[in-house]
């Protein structure tokens, strides 16, 4: 999964970058990769890989990673190359999703390049420049789909679509909340990879005061929250200044650190959760003495797809999947005692993978 993180300047955004890289690489003793200066890979927090590991006694465990990506250079104008424009632009089209950083906090002392702290208006912002990218995308592929429509039925399906979308985006409304029903016509609006397109995750920064009742008191956290309807995006309050304290703490002190503010979770959990809910994800795992390891899929997916993102051999031969629930194994303490108690299932080609299934996969090439 690859998240970027967007918002215009002293919102918070980097502080936040820094601080959830920082503490992700500490979350499950996963090495911290730096791609280049502003992609960090972090470890999804999961505390079942690290009991399985204990009952395994296993070498290994690696936990299922975020990639995110800190984009800079957003600025009003940035679709006609304003600050980095262009190339923000370029990083953000790869993401999954985005993480939309909005300034939630008054401090005098950190100024607002419109000077007043109003965060619907901030998004509005940001979402006007990613309709005029997408515009420039559509206006470049109807010009070309357009000469070719006489003689390509292909073309001539796909010219309605664009129509559509265009003047969709031109009423200043995202392309996410245009819903098409005919599968060619989603398949068009998903090869687009439009930016409006992209599902979002608002990250309300709030002041650490705010922090305890989960921003309920924060007219502007209130205000995000409403905006965020219309599309059926997440919301979650974060502090970005405390995540930064939290990312230089240890487990433990962490743990009484978030119990002192009254937190149950850190921001970098919170976002991972609303991350996950936003574009169906669970985890399934898989546990031995070599390794025990989290694999992310999405909702739905079946067991041999599931044995694929291990290996496109265990998907192409696969045979069946012994599957037990992580409660039910860690309660009973091994494989066998589960066996013995009937809750291991042998189970076929049809059996959607469950989040916490713990499976083994059998197959022959």
């Amino acid at each position: 999964m690859k998240l970027g993180i967007v918002g215009l300047p002293n919102v918070g955004k980097s502080t936040l970058f820094n601080a959830l890289t920082k503490a992700g690489a500490l979350a499950a003793n996963y090495p911290f990769a730096t791609i280049d200066p502003n992609v960090g890979v972090v470890s999804v927090p999961d505390e079942r890989i690290e009991n399985l590991g204990k009952l395994y006694n296993t070498k290994k465990v690696t936990p299922a990673v975020i990639e995110f990506v800190d984009i800079a250079g957003l600025v009003k104008g940035a679709s006609k190359g304003e600050g980095l424009g262009n190339q923000f632009l370029a990083n953000i089209r790869e993401v999954d999703a985005i993480v939309h950083v909005v300034r939630c906090f008054e401090n005098s002392n950190i100024t607002h390049v419109e000077d007043s702290i109003d965060p619907v208006r901030d998004i509005e912002t940001i979402n006007l420049e990613l309709i005029f990218a997408d515009l420039e995308v559509l206006e470049r592929r109807y010009a070309k789909t357009s000469k070719s429509a006489k003689m390509d039925k292909a073309a001539a399906k796909e010219l309605p679509v664009l129509e559509a979308i265009k003047a969709h985006l031109e009423a200043g409304k995202m392309a996410k909340s245009l819903e098409f029903t005919d599968e060619d016509e989603i398949a068009i609006m998903k090869e687009l990879n439009l930016l409006t397109a992209k599902p979002t995750i608002f990250a309300a920064n709030v002041a650490e005061d705010d922090l305890a009742d989960d921003g309920e008191s924060n007219s502007h956290v209130k205000a995000v929250k409403e905006f965020a309807k219309n599309d059926g995006d997440e919301v979650f309050v974060i502090c970005a200044e405390i995540e930064q304290e939290i990312s230089e703490l240890d487990d433990d002190e962490k743990q009484m650190f978030l119990e002192d503010l009254g937190l149950k979770e850190s921001g970098l959990e919170k976002l991972i959760k609303a991350s996950y809910k936003l574009l169906g994800l669970i985890s399934f795992l898989t546990a031995g003495e070599d390794e025990c390891r989290a694999w992310t899929i999405k909702v739905g997916t079946k067991a041999p797809q599931a044995a694929g993102k291990i290996h496109t051999d265990f998907e192409r031969g696969f045979i069946k999947a012994e599957v037990v629930n992580y409660k039910d194994l860690m309660e009973l303490g091994s494989m066998n005692a589960a066996k013995e108690k009937g809750l291991v299932g042998l189970e076929g080609k049809d059996y959607v993978v469950k989040d916490g299934d713990v499976i083994l996969f059998r197959f022959n090439v």
